[in-house]
């Protein structure tokens, strides 16, 4: 039988406190801040790479023509910044075998 991956955010804190060996408060604790890391982390120049899982970037995204797709009608898109994730190629190769 396979064994049942976490799906949930309290399933995943509770297989973090058993696998480290500590409560799940302090795993959430954990959790929440290396969250709090990744975000500041992705607002400076160069984002941040969690090693073996990828690099959250922060990137500016041009002004573009686009297409209502209800009318068909062309639109104009403004220039945004957005959040990229990369994946890392241990990651990929975890995955994708």
């Amino acid at each position: 039988m396979a064994k049942k991956v976490p799906s949930t955010k309290s399933e995943i804190m509770a297989a973090i406190a058993d696998a480290a060996g500590i409560s799940k408060k302090q795993a959430v604790a954990a959790y929440d801040k290396l969250l709090a890391i990744a975000y500041d982390g992705a607002k400076g120049s160069k984002g941040i790479v969690l090693p073996g899982l990828g690099k959250l970037i922060k990137v500016s995204r041009k002004a573009r023509m686009g297409r209502n797709p209800a009318t068909g009608e062309q639109i104009k898109i403004a220039a945004k910044k957005v959040v990229k994730f990369r994946i890392a190629k241990a990651a990929k190769d975890a995955v994708l075998g």
